[in-house]
Formats: C-alpha cells, structure tokens, sequence
C-alpha cells in the first residue's frame, strides 16, 4: 500500500496521491514529500523506487531484500539507510521489523513489510497536521527514528521482567526441566537486541556528526540526542546481557552442586556397606579350613565386626557431613 504526504511551509497540503502525481510533486522544488510503502506489491514498488524516485539498482535491492543489521550509503542525492525498530512480547519473544529509508533533500521514503508503531503514529500526527511541522526531510527523518527508538525502552523494560523472573527461579531449592531452554531463549533475545543496537548507533552516529549534506546543522544536535538515547540502551542492554550470563553461570554451578551432593550421598551409601562386603566376601569363600566356620559365637562375632564398623563409618561420614 502506498502512503503520501506532501508539505509545503511545514503543513499538510496533500496526501494519497497517484503514482502520476507523485511525480508532478517531485518535479516541484518548493514541495516536500513522504512517500510510506507498507507492505507494498512488486508492481507498487517498482513504479515508487524506480519510476517516482529512479533510486540506485543497489539501493533497490538492498531495500527488497531483508537486511539483519543496520547500514547507511550515501549517494550523489540521497541516503539510504537500513534501521529495525524492536518488539518483546512473552508469547513471541523479541523482534525485529526493517524499516529501510530513503533520505532526499526534498523527499523521504520510507519501506516496510509490517506494521511499525513508529510509522503509525507519524502518519496520524502528519494527517493531523500536529507536533510535525517538517521544514525538511531530515526533520521528518529525525522524528521517525525518535519514536522508533523510544520504543527501545519498553522492550528494555520487558526484558529486564523476565530477566528478574528468570533470577528468582534460579535461587529457588527446585527448578523446572524448561528453566535451561528459558535462559537459553533470554540469552537469545539480548544477543538480538545487542545485535541491533550497536550497528543502529553507529548509523546514528554518521548522521550526528554531520557526515551527510543531506542532514542540515542546525538539526545535528537533535541527531546527537538520538545516538546518546541509543549509546544509554547500548549501556543498558551490555548491563543486563551480563546479568544474564552471570545467573547461567550461577545455575550450572548450583546444577554442579547439587549433582556433586547426589555423588556425595551414594558414595557414602557405598562407604556403610564396605564392613558387610568385606566381612560377607571373607566368609562367603566357605574353605574348609577356616576356624571361625565351627566357632560357637562366628556367627553373632562376625555380625557384631560389621555392626561396629559399619557405625564407625557412619559417624566419621556424618562429622564429615556427607549425609
């Protein structure tokens, strides 16, 4: 589906407009345009990238093609840039959704399979015409990544949840068989969103200071405000990634433990009953010969040598608190 407005002087003088409008739009210079393809059909972004826009062959592909990590090129006239806004939820885990864009000196264009929030409530402040007023592309760019990386602090908020849960359960006497596949899929999810932070700042980091002529100084400070938000999530994310690695190693050492203290209890179980192998082993050889066999009391003395040692051991093993 495609999506257009269309600013002149910081309001809203057009939106939805064809593809053939569209381009009488780019032919005028006093004209900002925000071209939105939502899940758009090969035909409908054909005739956007390369009809409306005629952008790079590579910038085309790059855009269709789903990208895992963060990237900025710079043409001759515009940028293009690769971003992934985050989700958590508990019963889908961490996600990424692209969000490529196309930044002009009269245009921005923006392309994306799914649904984003940040793309929603953009769109609904622009048709209203509110808390908007874009003198230029890169100030429409600049609240577009704003929004999307404010929404970095609820995922943020959600996986530090689930990390404090997932530390409770370790510190308990007795865990679940899927305790170890809930660490592994949190551990997962933090490697995801590092994944994403760290390449998104850099790209954040090449629009603050400056780099692009598509980015006008006076709107450099604001593009710094975002890199800071993203190096503090950065920060944040490293933080709890550590925690996390901290409680798997807590939880193999209590695993190592408590199978250690499995090991212990056998082996004194196995410690007791050496008087009664040895002694029963002694006389279970039935030689003739033996004295002890004809004895009055061989019998009760043997019993009485296994019952002795036998508690001799068990004494010497609970000091050592094996039981």
């Amino acid at each position: 589906m495609i999506h257009s407005f269309i600013f002149s002087d910081g309001k809203l003088v057009g939106r939805d407009l064809e593809v053939e409008a569209l381009r009488l739009v780019r032919a005028d210079k006093g004209l900002i345009l925000w071209v939105d393809l939502d899940n758009p059909t090969d035909e409908e972004t054909k005739s956007i990238l390369e009809g409306v826009f005629q952008f790079h062959p590579l910038a085309i592909e790059d855009c269709v093609a789903p990208s895992d990590l963060p990237k900025i090129e710079d043409y001759e006239d515009y940028l293009f840039m690769v971003t992934h806004a985050v989700d958590f939820t508990r019963k889908e885990k961490f996600a990424t959704t692209e969000l490529d864009m196309f930044l002009g000196k009269d245009f921005f264009v923006t392309y994306h399979r799914h649904p984003l929030r940040s793309v929603t409530t953009l769109k609904d402040r622009a048709a209203k015409n509110t808390a908007l007023a874009p003198r230029g592309p890169d100030r429409i760019a600049h609240t577009m990544l704003d929004l999307m990386i404010d929404n970095f602090a609820p995922v943020l908020d959600e996986l530090r949840t689930e990390l404090e849960e997932l530390e409770d359960v370790m510190l308990r006497k007795s865990t679940s068989e899927s305790f170890m596949q809930e660490m592994l899929h949190a551990r997962s999810d933090f490697s995801k969103l590092r994944q994403i932070v760290r390449p998104q700042r850099d790209v954040i980091d090449r629009l603050a200071r400056g780099d692009s002529k598509m980015i006008r100084n006076t709107l450099l400070p604001y593009y710094r405000d975002l890199r800071d938000n993203l190096v503090r999530f950065e920060d944040i994310a490293n933080s709890y990634h550590e925690r996390l690695m901290m409680a798997f190693d807590i939880y193999l050492n209590k695993a190592a433990f408590e199978a250690n203290e499995g090991i212990k209890f056998l082996t004194a179980l196995t410690a007791i009953t050496i008087p009664v192998m040895v002694v029963g082993t002694w006389y279970g050889m039935n030689f003739e010969g033996m004295p002890e066999l004809r004895s009055r009391f061989g019998y009760g003395g043997a019993l009485g040598v296994v019952l002795f040692f036998t508690l001799l051991t068990y004494i010497y093993l609970k000091r050592r608190k094996w039981f």
